[in-house]
């Protein structure tokens, strides 16, 4: 027995469900989804490029509707009409601030809305009014702002040309009266004080050679600590008295500061007389059996009178226990031929030898 297909249901059926699916895409388009809607009218006073029925429409970022309908005004055809559905529970005013954003890489248009205060009456219709320019692209954005500088180019093409020509000439003037500027600028920075600063030259004491034979030597061990003295003499400046500065001597160094030179050359002194016997700084040995205590009173040029060195030490010799054996003050001066730094050194390596040779000589007959 043969089975009759009912063909005319089957094709009533698949009818049914085609008329259905585009029933609820009309649907869907027409009432922006599901759940109640709310329409409000928006009107943007210029271009609106790529906004097409179906637009997406945020407030405040999140998407609560679309856009249902978009025309050209009738009274003014710069200005576009367009008809959005949202959520009804959307807080939109009729202060509501409404523009046009581009979104993704390509750009595509969405009606964005954000905040607003004043709540409109009940049955008022609603109409948004979109910023001026607010569906101008980036792309119209630069094009227009181009445009405009362009313009103003064109206005100002002679004052411009003209700034160009006188660039020219002060640039050529420069370059003519090179040699003038660079000694002007020179000159001033001389005026100044700028500039690199000038080369230090250092000087060094010498240590006095021919001391005698060592007649006696010194019968316990020695140290020599750094000599004291006051803050002014913790220098590697020449000093003056009456104190001040001297020109000749600006770049004036000494090799180490006063008291450290002095204790070098003392004990660079005492080795030349016995080194054998010869006294070491303080740091390089336990517990010395005397010390040799030196305070510099004055290491200096005088200018008063006759123009001279003087150096001026105090001196004594102390035991473990820390009580004092011998003192001494030793004190001696040399004329000064010309006060300039290369005389000046040699009239204190003079000077020196004599307080060296005093000291050493005192030295080993009291320890």
């Amino acid at each position: 027995m043969e089975t009759r297909a009912p063909y005319v249901l089957i094709g009533s059926f698949v009818l049914a469900a085609i008329l259905a699916v585009f029933g609820f895409v009309y649907w869907l388009n027409n009432t922006g989804g599901i759940g109640p809607r709310a329409n409000y009218h928006v009107q943007f006073q210029g271009p609106v490029p790529g906004l097409l029925v179906g637009a997406g429409v945020l407030f405040n970022g999140i998407r609560v509707g679309e856009v249902t309908q978009i025309g050209l005004a009738a009274d003014n055809p710069r200005f576009v009409n367009a008809t959005i559905s949202v959520a009804s529970t959307t807080p939109v005013r009729t202060d509501t601030k409404v523009g046009l954003d581009f979104q993704g890489l390509t750009g595509v248009p969405v009606v964005t809305l954000e905040g607003g205060m004043t709540v409109a009456r009940a049955g008022e219709p609603v109409t948004l009014i979109a910023e001026a320019g607010a569906g101008q692209s980036m792309t119209q954005a630069a094009r227009d702002a181009l445009r405009r500088v362009d313009t103003v180019l064109e206005d100002n093409s002679g004052p411009l040309k003209d700034t160009i020509a006188n660039l020219k000439t002060f640039s050529d003037g420069l370059a003519r009266n090179t040699g003038k500027i660079d000694g002007i600028l020179a000159g001033l920075e001389k005026m100044t004080g700028g500039g690199t600063p000038a080369q230090k030259i250092t000087y060094d004491l010498r240590t006095p050679q021919n001391l005698g034979l060592a007649g006696k030597t010194l019968s316990a061990s020695l140290a020599i600590p750094e000599p004291t003295a006051v803050a002014m003499l913790q220098t590697q400046r020449m000093l003056f008295a009456p104190s001040g500065d001297n020109a000749g001597f600006a770049e004036f160094l000494w090799a180490d500061s006063i008291p450290k030179l002095v204790q070098a050359r003392l004990i660079d002194s005492f080795e030349n007389y016995d080194i054998a016997h010869a006294p070491l700084r303080t740091s390089d040995l336990g517990q010395a059996d005397y010390q040799l205590l030196i305070d510099i009173r004055r290491f200096r040029i005088a200018t008063e009178g006759e123009a001279r060195v003087e150096i001026g030490l105090s001196a004594r010799i102390v035991d473990k226990n820390g009580k004092v054996v011998a003192s001494r003050l030793v004190e001696t001066s040399e004329k000064l031929d010309k006060v300039e730094p290369a005389a000046a050194v040699a009239a204190f390596d003079t000077a020196f030898a004599r307080i060296a040779k005093e000291l050493i000589g005192w030295t080993v007959q009291a320890v």
